[in-house]
């Protein structure tokens, strides 16, 4: 599905990541041959088992071992908002056999959520942005809302006593109902979860009576018939769900949200490692029947060079500042 002067000294390091660091010159050159890679490679998906992120890894996980002819063993490290999984990435070794799942969250959003980060984002090398996922506001099925229109006059009417759930503080489904709130003069109590499958539980339950989550994780529980879908957060309807309006057409007016993400490395992995991992990524995201995949999740595909989620990261990162600042957000 992820700040305001977050991208200080070092963001050349992270936008010019294309390139290779001078610690690459010091690898011995069988690992820049047609040799890597030569053993499994670790996939560090910095959220829960289950998740947007989870389900996004694993496609590709499944794939490219077609590829590259070794397993991609998918390592879940949930936990304070990315940041345990993403300094596991950040400290292992740049030889191509660590990668991590960076997104909007660990790659913009933290910056502006932690006062200081146990990682440099600048630093984590680009591989590839996988693309992009949009948001779904979604209600308890029983939640006397039908219309986004009616859900704010419901939280305007009750003011502070309807329960929103995320995935986390700081993550994207956290934050777009921070900037709906925002938007729309509501208060809402926001119950963060560690993760979105123990949150999704919760609403269809009963628990809560909403959230914002990444369509990849909640679209199949909107499909059952077990939450009720008012709107999705991006430019668009999302041909996922083509019966649910924007939120900016279901009422409020220039709202938008996504979530993004894409694989990094850690500092220092040369130039030709990175090379071959954003061609093979790029190859599977271009069959038709990974694309299939990835759009029963309603994640859109962006194959492209390494520079383009920097750019991403880059680009968004003053907009989720604000917003994290207009929440108070702030965790560490």
């Amino acid at each position: 599905m992820a700040s305001h002067s977050v991208f200080p000294g070092s963001r050349r390091h992270f936008l010019q990541a294309g390139t290779a660091t001078a610690a690459a010159a010091l690898l011995p050159r069988a690992a820049l041959s047609a040799g890597y890679p030569d053993r499994p490679i670790r996939w560090v998906v910095p959220s829960a088992a289950g998740g947007s992120p989870d389900a996004v890894c694993r496609i590709l996980a499944n794939e490219l071992p077609r590829t590259l002819g070794q397993p991609f063993v998918v390592d879940n490290k949930p936990g304070a908002s990315g940041n345990i999984g993403m300094t596991e990435v950040f400290r292992a070794a740049p030889d191509g056999y660590t990668i991590g799942y960076g997104n909007v969250g660990t790659l913009s959003i933290n910056r502006a959520l932690y006062a200081k980060l146990p990682y440099d984002p600048d630093a984590l090398v680009p591989v590839a942005l996988i693309g992009f996922v949009q948001n779904a506001l979604v209600v308890r099925k029983d939640l006397p809302a039908a219309s986004v229109r009616e859900l704010i006059a419901l939280a305007r009417a009750q003011p502070g006593t309807l329960s929103m759930a995320s995935a986390g503080s700081g993550t994207t489904g956290h934050l777009s109902g921070e900037l709906f709130k925002a938007r729309t003069g509501t208060s809402m109590t926001h119950v963060p979860y560690k993760g979105s499958p123990q949150a999704i539980q919760d609403l269809m339950g009963g628990t809560v009576d909403l959230m914002f989550d990444n369509l990849s994780s909640i679209a199949p529980h909107i499909q059952s018939g077990r939450v009720r879908v008012l709107a999705v957060s991006g430019a668009a309807r999302s041909p996922l769900l083509p019966q649910a309006p924007t939120v900016a057409e279901a009422g409020v007016p220039g709202y938008e949200t996504v979530g993004w993400g894409g694989v990094v490395a850690p500092p220092g992995t040369p130039k030709a490692i990175v090379a071959q991992l954003n061609k093979a990524i790029n190859d599977q995201l271009r069959l038709p029947a990974v694309q299939e995949k990835y759009a029963a999740l309603g994640f859109e595909l962006t194959p492209g060079p390494p520079e383009r989620l920097a750019e991403r990261a880059r680009q968004e990162a003053p907009m989720w500042a604000d917003t994290v600042r207009r929440s108070g957000a702030q965790v560490g």
